[in-house]
């Protein structure tokens, strides 16, 4: 069936413009991409707000404006609850979870559970962790091939196709440097958009007063009722969202870690977490959300018709002019590609540090994994496609809740057990995952028998959001019986890899004593040295040291004293003996490391101390 395309010839023309804009932009990252270290983790150089903006965009979904103001047209501003559950991760995130995987060089978290407990976790968690984020990515394409369905009327795989291939190319190209910067952007633009519309509906009702004062009554709680209605409950969207849900973002999402491991440094970390979670995330509920609170007082108005599928674009085509409208498609746009570039970033990061390096080509040189990177992203794009018609059989709101609520509770109990019990065992990791994932797979079978006990009374149209529960009871019942029949591994074996351990982790990653003393920044100019060609070290001035309060073979930081580039011109170097009076206060590094920062002769930069 082709739907009739709404909006002007101007509106299509700005958004065909930014989605080409975004494909050149992401395509231009490619020169910052050399090594898997680049396409990965982005050479592990942004600044904090960098990284903070680009996670919200990955987290506003191509499923997110349509989801949220569904919600928000049907139940009222407690649509926004799903972005207010991340709060209570944070201590986890910033003291024990970031650290451990940035000081250990972990590239992917079945890695970690192969460092923290054997192989054979390894091996399951990646099968479980690959389905999920090929899932995800699959979840992502039905609902931007649904969008540009009501926005142009092209068929949804049709949509879905052409999407998911221009990801899949600025992704080959750039990696994680072109995923970070065209994330910025999107996630800047959807924020504007979203509270933009936000503010046009309010001074189109004359005020925030005579706005609320068309809302009904029964839409104007921050929190759904605590088990009603069943389809959009508290217990439910906190512990499908707020536990399963936000617990895989932030411990097995693959693009969340590859986002971690590229900030500058650990410090940054907390910068990036507090913004993120506390600034942006209420934004962005508001930005997601607002669109069915708008559409619902138009509605109640006499002004508008619509469904709550489509009060989002329909409010938005209501409210904007030719051409603004073609912003607020831009916005959806954004967020369309936004997640999927993670997405399919991670599921290459997975293939070739889980699969190919480890079990299929052994010892290669670096190019060839870059290679495969780039290949495996391309397919990752088209498995994601192929899921598209599965999904299409349910909503999106109910194909999501669905998908997390099944798939990520054994996986997360695993990490969370494992990175804070140190007395947690291989075995018990083991069963928790594989045995919790049957568990909950007998589930959809025998769903009465074993979700109704823990349906607090809401009957069945709860179960795709209590499974989350069942699965993360389980899975936890699963791990700490096992855990106590079975032999844990020495402490020993376990420094840098469980809190209480971070300093371990910290002397592994420098190689020595970390030098924690406070220091300042220092402005020199770059010399580009070839005597220092090989050599892991930078030489600095006594005087500059001095203010940095390092040390020779101290971590440091050297980035452009542009702060708006957030760290792409930068470079990781060592600090070497104290250079003599007669160079002056200059920055001598080598050329290998001179060309990854994009540095050039004479140029002024800012050096900092890291560790």
């Amino acid at each position: 069936m082709i739907a009739q395309a709404i909006g002007e010839n101007i509106d299509y023309a700005v958004m065909l413009g930014y989605f080409v804009a975004v494909l050149g932009f992401g395509l231009y990252f490619g020169r910052y991409t050399s090594t898997t270290r680049d396409f990965f983790f982005g050479g592990q150089r942004f600044s904090w707000w960098l990284i903070a903006f680009s996670c919200t965009a990955t987290v506003v979904g191509s499923y997110s404006f349509i989801k949220y103001s569904h919600a928000g047209f049907q139940y009222g501003i407690c649509s926004t609850q799903s972005y207010f559950n991340d709060w209570f991760w944070m201590p986890i995130l910033v003291l024990v979870w970031i650290p451990i995987i940035y000081y250990r060089k972990i590239q992917s978290i079945p890695e970690y559970l192969e460092a923290r407990f054997d192989r054979k976790t390894r091996l399951a968690a990646t099968v479980i962790i690959l389905f999920y984020i090929v899932g995800y990515i699959g979840i992502n394409l039905i609902t931007l091939g649904k969008t540009l369905h009501a926005l142009l009327g092209w068929e949804i795989m049709t949509g879905a196709a052409i999407t998911a291939v221009a990801v899949a190319l600025y992704v080959y190209a750039g990696g994680q440097t072109a995923v970070i910067m065209t994330d910025l952007a999107q996630g800047i633009i959807l924020l504007i958009a979203g509270l933009g519309l936000f503010a046009a509906g309010i001074y189109h009702f004359g005020g925030f007063g005579d706005f609320w004062a068309l809302l009904p009554k029964s839409h104007k709680f921050a929190f759904s009722d605590f088990n009603a209605p069943p389809e959009f409950s508290f217990i439910g969207i906190y512990v499908q969202d707020g536990l399963a849900n936000t617990g895989a973002l932030m411990l097995m999402h693959q693009g969340f870690i590859m986002r971690f491991l590229s900030l500058k440094s650990v410090r940054d970390s907390r910068r990036m977490v507090v913004c993120w979670i506390l600034i942006l995330a209420p934004l962005a509920a508001i930005a997601t959300s607002c669109g069915g609170w708008i559409a619902r007082a138009l509605v109640h108005n006499g002004e508008l018709s619509t469904e709550p599928g489509k009060s989002f674009v329909d409010a938005a085509h209501f409210l904007c002019a030719p051409g603004v409208f073609g912003f607020i498609l831009a916005a959806l746009t954004a967020a369309l590609m936004s997640t999927a570039d993670s997405l399919i970033n991670a599921v290459s990061a997975i293939f070739v540090n889980d699969i190919w390096r480890p079990y299929i080509v052994r010892n290669a040189d670096d190019r060839h994994y870059l290679r495969v990177a780039r290949i495996s992203s391309l397919c990752a794009a088209g498995c994601g496609l192929a899921l598209v018609p599965i999904f299409m059989k349910d909503t999106i709101y109910g194909a999501h809740s669905m998908f997390t609520a099944a798939v990520t509770p054994p996986v997360v109990v695993a990490i969370l057990l494992g990175i804070l019990w140190k007395r947690y065992t291989p075995t018990a990791a083991l069963v928790t995952m594989v045995g919790g994932a049957v568990l909950i797979g007998l589930s959809f079978i025998w769903s009465d028998a074993l979700i109704g006990p823990f349906d607090f009374g809401m009957g069945p149209d709860s179960y795709k959001f209590m499974r989350a529960l069942y699965g993360l009871l389980v899975a936890a019942a699963l791990g700490v019986s096992v855990t106590w029949f079975t032999k844990p591994i020495p402490e020993a074996a376990l420094r840098g890899l469980v809190a209480g351990t971070q300093m371990d982790a910290m002397r592994q990653f420098k190689g020595g004593q970390p030098n924690r003393r406070p220091g300042g920044k220092v402005r020199l100019r770059v010399n580009i040295d070839r005597s220092l060609s090989g050599r892991e070290m930078a030489l600095l001035p006594r005087s500059a040291l001095d203010v940095m309060a390092a040390d020779p073979g101290d971590l440091l930081y050297a980035c452009h004293t542009r702060w708006w580039y957030g760290g792409l011109r930068s470079v990781h170097v060592k600090a070497g003996p104290p250079g003599g009076s007669e160079h002056g206060e200059q920055l001598r590094i080598s050329p290998e490391d001179a060309s990854t920062a994009h540095f050039v002769e004479g140029q002024q930069v800012i050096v900092e101390k890291i560790l």
